[in-house]
This record gives C-alpha cells, structure tokens and sequence, in this order.
C-alpha cells in the first residue's frame, strides 16, 4: 500500500508531531509513505523534512505564497502524479483542500482528512461551506477525539458514518527514577533553583486558547500558602510580551520562568512536579501524552477532548475553563500530597500504555485505508 500525507506546517507541533510518529509506524507496517509539506516562504520547515527523512520517508516541500495559489496546487498535483500513491492522507485545513483538489486532479485518488482542531475559523459561514462541500466528497475521515467528531459533524456538517475516532498515540520511553532526580536536577541548576522549590511545568504555545493568564493568576494565589512554587513556561507565540507583562503586574515575575520554545520536552516533563494545562478549547493535548509518560499528574481544563485524555481523579485532576478558585483548589490538593501526586502520575503511565500507544493508533488508521481501498483483512495483522 502506498500512501501521501500531507500536511500544512509551520513549525513541529503537536499535529506534526503526531503525524511523524504515524508515519514511522505505517512504515514499520511495510506502508510506502511519502510526506508532502505545504510551506510558508519564510518557513520552509527544513526540520521536519530533515526527520521524516531521517525515517526513510520521502519527503518534499511546496510553497504557498498565498492562501488560494494554483501554481502550488499544480506541484503538488504533478508530485501526486509521480509518487502514484494508492490513497491519499491530509492534514489541517490547506492541506484538505489543496490535497483533496491535487489528488482528484491527479488520478482521481481516493482522499482521507484528519481533524486535529476545532478551530474557530471553522465556524465562519464561508469555512462551513467549504468543509460541508469537502465532506460530501471525502472517502473517510479522522477525528483525534470524539470532541472534534462531534464539532466536525455539528459545525462542518459532517456524515457521521465517515468519520472514526483515532486518538494520538505516543512511544513512552521509561525514565527511571534516577533520570527523573538527574532532569530535575538539571533543570533546578539552570534556572538556579533550590532542589525543595515546587515546579508547576506548563507546555504550549503563548496564545489566547491555552488559557496561560488563568494559571498566572492562579500561581499569584497559590504563592500565599506554597512560597516555594515556580511556574515554569516552555513555548513562545504571539502573547508571549502580554503574559509577561501581567506576571509582572501580578506581582509573581520573579517565580515565572520563560524558557522559549524547547526540544527537550521529555527532559522538562521529567523535572516537574506537576502540569497544569488550562486551556479553553483543544484538539487532543499531545503534551497530556507526554505528561504521562513522564508519571507526572496533571491538572487540566475540563473542555473539548481533554476528559477523554485525563481521567478527575485518577490520572490527574479537571476543573472548568476560566475558573481560577478551581485551579488552585486543584493545585493546592497535589501541592499538598506528594504520594497523591506520585499515585496519579504512575496511574497516567498506565493508561497512556493501555490507551494511548503508536501500535493502536496505526492500527486503527490502517483500517480506515483497508475501508477506503476495499482491502479488508490485508493489514490485520502483527
């Protein structure tokens, strides 16, 4: 089976992320992948390319210098055409109506688009036509969670029967609990730290839906009964100045580190004592994944796909978007209780292995190509 993903990338996020981690298990599956990016001029995503080659995937670059580019969608056409994939597989929103429209062009292939995000601009009445056109034409579709199935069908009138839920998968690598005390420690040296200090971790990108002001606030209130607190923040995006500005106004910018965007998530991850997560729409949460695998108990918003990551309770804590008392009331909870902290965290590795592995998320998207393709039963197998 031969098969081209193609996605719309700006930088390696969790959509990017996830979709490497499919293609090097569809290629353990003896797939024939090939990646095609749709690239911005001033971000050509050389990195990314450079890691799918890396997997023995071929991977190749079209720009786009506008939203609607024919010259892009005859490259893109003209590579379908040499690659002869037997499907085609896109990703976020350029990418389904460029690939849909180039794979048509090119063989008539047969076309399925994952959905990563309920993005707001889906909600505009130009964007519903759109995706209600594209819906009625795709052979199937993926949702990463039932969150998003359930937006694709009510907002871009989705058939349901098109759609299965895939959730995002991640390969754990075990720390022990001596790599753990070593990023830990690591981590205190370089933000010259005292090894008591609490470190609430938060990972994402510096915009208005990830909620970062509320775990500001929150930090601001938490300082009064846990001195020892420090919010560390690994991202950047177009709110970066602002939140700075109010962790300052806040009165706590000396207990907020600003680490910049990293690739050493898994080493950060290690080091915290906990993530707070306090977004107001997600996707999925690849970073809840990653939380997991480092045993870390994490405290979420209760919104979109989240709850189906994080179970209240066990695997972490939830409380409702926007509301700061919730936040703290969880915090101080976990801030109060290591072995509760210890105990959520070892329950979120087991479910990320049980719920969340690279093996049942390739699995699952091989069915959906044996569908599409008429090939059942071709790849069910070990």
């Amino acid at each position: 089976m031969r098969v081209s993903h193609i996605v719309k990338a700006t930088r390696i996020s969790g959509a990017e992320s996830h979709l490497l981690a499919l293609i090097a298990g569809l290629r353990e599956r003896d797939v024939q992948v090939s990646l095609q990016l749709l690239v911005e001029p001033e971000r050509p995503m050389e990195d990314m390319l450079a890691q799918a080659r890396a997997l023995g995937v071929p991977a190749q670059s079209t720009t786009l210098r506008r939203d609607m580019d024919p010259g892009a969608l005859w490259e893109l056409r003209a590579q379908l055409r040499s690659l002869q994939p037997d499907l085609v597989h896109t990703h976020l929103v350029h990418a389904d109506i460029y690939g849909f429209v180039a794979a048509k062009m090119a063989r008539r292939l047969p076309v399925v688009s994952s959905r990563h995000a309920g993005d707001r601009f889906r909600l505009r009445p130009r964007w519903r036509r759109i995706h209600q056109l594209l819906w009625q034409r795709l052979d199937a579709g993926i949702a990463i969670s039932h969150a998003i199935k359930d937006f694709a069908i009510a907002v871009e009138g989705a058939p349901a029967e098109k759609i299965t839920v895939i959730h995002y998968g991640l390969r754990a690598e075990w720390q022990s609990d001596t790599e753990i005390t070593a990023a830990r420690r690591r981590l205190c040296n370089e933000l010259d730290l005292p090894d008591e200090a609490l470190l609430l971790g938060l990972v994402c990108r510096l915009v208005e839906e990830k909620g970062v002001h509320y775990a500001l606030d929150a930090l601001r209130q938490i300082k009064l009964n846990f001195p020892q607190a420090q919010l560390v923040i690994a991202g950047d995006g177009e709110k970066a100045a602002e939140l700075k500005r109010l962790s300052a106004a806040l009165g706590i910018a000396d207990s907020v580190y600003w680490l910049g965007w990293r690739d050493d998530v898994a080493d950060l991850m290690s080091a915290f004592d906990l993530l707070i997560f306090p977004s107001l729409w997600e996707g999925f949460g690849l970073v809840l994944l990653e939380a997991m695998a480092a045993r870390l108990p994490i405290v979420a918003s209760r919104v979109s796909a989240i709850p189906e990551v994080v179970i209240n309770g066990e695997t972490g804590l939830l409380f409702e978007p926007r509301d700061v008392s919730g936040l703290v009331n969880a915090l101080t909870r976990l801030l109060e209780d290591r072995a509760l902290r210890k105990y959520m965290g070892l329950l979120g590795a087991a479910r990320l292995e049980e719920h969340f592995s690279i093996e049942r998320m390739v699995e699952d998207t091989l069915a959906v190509y044996d569908a599409v393709l008429g090939n059942a039963g071709r790849h069910r197998h070990h």
